[in-house]
């Protein structure tokens, strides 16, 4: 018997410019999918205060293996900002 594949979902980056993901990431589903999108928005964002900026609206979206969309993450939702 074969273990069925877990979904492909690509993670798509909006901020500068546009980046396309060609490769994808398997993940077990949505959720997964969105924390994964959190966990990237936190790391493009620290990269980009350590540049001396940050932008609030730059944002991963993420779609499906059929390129379908299923949700998105700005980088201001992925972070707590206190004052």
């Amino acid at each position: 018997m074969y273990a069925r594949a877990m979904p492909l979902y690509y993670f798509n980056l909006y901020n500068d410019a546009v980046t396309m993901d060609d490769e994808g990431v398997e993940l077990a589903d949505p959720e997964a999918a969105r924390a994964h999108a959190i966990k990237e928005a936190r790391h493009m964002a620290a990269d980009s205060v350590l540049q001396g900026h940050f932008a609030c609206s730059h944002r991963i979206e993420f779609v499906d293996g059929e390129r379908a969309p299923v949700g998105a993450v700005r980088f201001d939702e992925a972070v707590e900002v206190r004052a």
